[in-house]
C-alpha cells in the first residue's frame, strides 16, 4: 500500500505539490490526469525517490523512503519507471537494454562490462518475448519504432521484478493505435504480474478506458479522486477550467 500525507514539494520558490494526501491499495490501476504542469510527474517521480518531497509523508508498504544511495537502490528494487521518452541506449542491442534493468542486482564492474548472469539473461529474453519484442533482441535500439522501444522500456522495468509499476506519459509519443496497444499490454501485464500501476496520462478517453481509478491534479491539488467509471462531465471541468486547455479543446484532439 501507498500512503501519502501532507506531500509538499517546492522548486525553488515555487510549491509544485501543495498537500497531497493519497491511498493507493496493491493492485490498482491508476491514471494521474491533469493539465501540463499541474504535478503529475513531480507526484510520480516522488514515489521512487526520483524526488525528495520538501515535506510530509510518504510511505510504500510502511516504510518510508530511504535517503542513503544503498538504501534507495535496495528500496527501488521494488518499483519499475516507464519513461514518456524511453530512456534507452541507442547504440546497444535490444537485449543490453533489457538487462539494464538488473543494474541494482548486479555489481558495478560487472556492469560496466556488461557481464551478468546466465538467469538475468533467461529473464531479460522472458520479458522481452512477453511484451512482444524478443524476435528484435540483437536489433540496436535505433532501428525500433517508437513502440517498439516502449515495449522494450516496459521489458527492462519488468525485468527488475516489481510489485509496482510508474509510467510517465507512456504514450505521449505515440499515433492512436500504437497507443492503444501499450496501453493493452500494461493492462495485461498489470493482471499476469499482479502489479500496482501508475501512470500519468493526458487524453482523457485513454484513462476513462484503461484505469480503475482516475486521480486528477491540478496546481498541485487534488481535484478528482473517482473510479474511471463514475468521473463526470462536471468533475472533469472542474479539472481543467483553470487552465486555458479545457476538457473541450482536449476531446477535439482526439
Amino acid at each position: 500500500m501507498i500512503n501519502i500525507q501532507s506531500l509538499k514539494k517546492n522548486f525553488n520558490n515555487e510549491t509544485v505539490l501543495k498537500g497531497i494526501n493519497l491511498t493507493i491499495s496493491n493492485g490498482e490501476m491508476i491514471a494521474l490526469l491533469g493539465p501540463s504542469g499541474a504535478g503529475k510527474s513531480t507526484l510520480l517521480r516522488c514515489l521512487n525517490g526520483f524526488e525528495r518531497p520538501t515535506s510530509g509523508v510518504l510511505t510504500i508498504n510502511r516504510q518510508s523512503i530511504p535517503t542513503k544511495p544503498k538504501l534507495l537502490q535496495e528500496f527501488r528494487k521494488n518499483i519499475g519507471f516507464v519513461f514518456q521518452n524511453f530512456n534507452l541506449v541507442n547504440r546497444m542491442t535490444v537485449l543490453d537494454n533489457a538487462l539494464c534493468g538488473r543494474l541494482a542486482h548486479t555489481s558495478t564492474v560487472k556492469t560496466f562490462l556488461k557481464i551478468f548472469s546466465k538467469e538475468d539473461h533467461e529473464l531479460a529474453k522472458y520479458y522481452l518475448n512477453k511484451v512482444g519484442i524478443y524476435e528484435y533482441k540483437d536489433k540496436k535500439v535505433d532501428q525500433l519504432s517508437g513502440g517498439q522501444r516502449q515495449r522494450v522500456a516496459i521489458a527492462r522495468s519488468l525485468i527488475q521484478q516489481p510489485t509496482i509499476l510508474l509510467a510517465d506519459e507512456p504514450v505521449a509519443s505515440l499515433d492512436p493505435k500504437t497507443a492503444h496497444s501499450i496501453l493493452n499490454l500494461l493492462q495485461l501485464l498489470k493482471e499476469e504480474e499482479n502489479l500496482t500501476l501508475i501512470m500519468t496520462l493526458h487524453h482523457v478517453e485513454l484513462a476513462k478506458e484503461y484505469a480503475q481509478r482516475i486521480i486528477g491534479l491540478n496546481h498541485g491539488v487534488i481535484k478528482v479522486d473517482t473510479t474511471s467509471q463514475l468521473i463526470s462531465v462536471d468533475q472533469l471541468y472542474k479539472l481543467y477550467d483553470q487552465n486555458e486547455n479545457s476538457i473541450v479543446s482536449e476531446r477535439k484532439e482526439n
